[in-house]
């Protein structure tokens, strides 16, 4: 298939997903155009199959706002013309399912272009519902001829808050684990100073200064430092709290990285402190490296981790309970290495690429026969 592909570029989790999969099925043999304003950040453009077409706003002195929307709308059109692509998949619906609904428009009747739009959470629980944008993103969902998100918690927020008629087909995220795995060498390593991971676009939701709260108390028991991997708003805040409590020796602040997957194998705990998480892919990913996460029990996380089984869950906020789970892993190796493989094993088994991939294509496909 001749697939489109819109994200946005940048650190989220909704452009890392659009991305991978954009990959993920290239090397299935599909043709996959993305249409953005910047290369998305873990883009491999030489893989083969993968073509990248870039947005351009024209300045014009009467806009105060350059109009993305339009243009992206345009360029949508002009890409799925020249290349016949036989659908449109658009991730993030602000404003990305607008822009495709305009392009089909501007298309039809000459050419049908269906289009799948995906929903990642914040454009559901936190932008789509403001006023100002609920309407125009109520009308492009329910004109999309496809639409999934990423857990059953969010499918059903948006049937509850924007009163969504359509079908809405549950898709979860997914995990390489053929990339993301463990370093078997972390076995053989000294007993000592236990490493606490967490990665993060490091906005208000992600509840980044948790995770430094909840390394003061691990650290009263356990040796232990903690990483801080990705850049956002509350990065200051973090940093500070750390130089408060005086654990900034301990916390490492590695800014944002494209390889997560060299970095991952080497924790011991992945922190999720989120205040929501339609999904959670950063402790997916982690859980296929064997790194099990502590996470709060939000959103759609309980359906990627089993409480006590592959990972533990606390309430949002309650930095004692986290704590005191994190040193209950690091404190019991035969835990440890129980939960370490369960962690494996729920990626592989339920969430590999291999499980989850092939539930898109058969999703187009579906598509694509009812429209033409």
């Amino acid at each position: 298939m001749r697939i489109g592909i819109t994200c946005h570029p940048t650190y989220g989790g909704s452009g890392i997903v659009a991305t991978e999969l954009g990959m993920e099925l290239a090397l299935r043999g599909h043709q996959v155009h993305f249409i953005t304003y910047a290369n998305p950040i873990r883009l491999q453009p030489d893989t083969p199959g993968i073509h990248y077409h870039e947005v351009k706003v024209a300045p014009y002195p009467l806009f105060q706002h350059q109009p993305y929307t339009l243009a992206l709308a345009s360029r949508m059109s002009e890409v799925a013309v020249r290349y016949g692509l036989d659908l449109l998949h658009v991730h993030y619906a602000i404003p990305h399912s607008v822009s495709a609904y305009l392009a089909k428009q501007i298309l039809e009747p000459a050419t049908r272009l269906p289009v799948v739009t995906t929903l990642h959470g914040t454009d559901i629980t936190l932008v789509g519902i403001e006023q100002v944008y609920f309407p125009i993103t109520r009308y492009a969902i329910e004109n999309s001829d496809g639409i999934t998100a990423i857990s059953h918690h969010l499918a059903e927020r948006t049937r509850e808050v924007f009163e969504i008629s359509r079908p809405i087909r549950v898709i979860p995220n997914f995990v390489n684990c053929d990339l993301y795995r463990p370093d078997p060498a972390k076995k053989d390593r000294p007993q000592g100073e236990k490493t606490l991971i967490h990665i993060s676009n490091f906005r208000k939701v992600k509840r980044a200064t948790d995770c430094v709260r909840i390394l003061h108390e691990v650290r009263r028991r356990i040796p232990a430092r903690l990483l801080m991997v990705g850049d956002g708003p509350k990065v200051g805040a973090a940093e500070q709290l750390a130089a408060e409590i005086e654990v900034s020796h301990a916390v490492d602040f590695l800014g944002s990285q494209l390889r997560v997957d060299q970095i991952l194998p080497s924790a011991d705990v992945l922190l999720l402190p989120s205040e929501m998480e339609s999904f959670g892919l950063v402790a997916l990913e982690g859980m296929a490296c064997g790194v099990p996460a502590v996470a709060t029990r939000t959103g759609g996380v309980p359906e990627l981790i089993s409480d006590g089984v592959d990972g533990f869950l606390a309430a949002v906020g309650d930095i004692p309970g986290q704590a005191k789970r994190v040193v209950r892993l690091l404190s019991d190796s035969q835990l440890y290495e129980k939960m370490s493989a369960a962690a494996r094993n729920t990626a592989k088994e339920k969430f590999d690429t291999s499980q989850i991939i092939p539930q898109y294509e058969r999703y187009y496909e579906e598509l694509c026969e009812r429209t033409n």
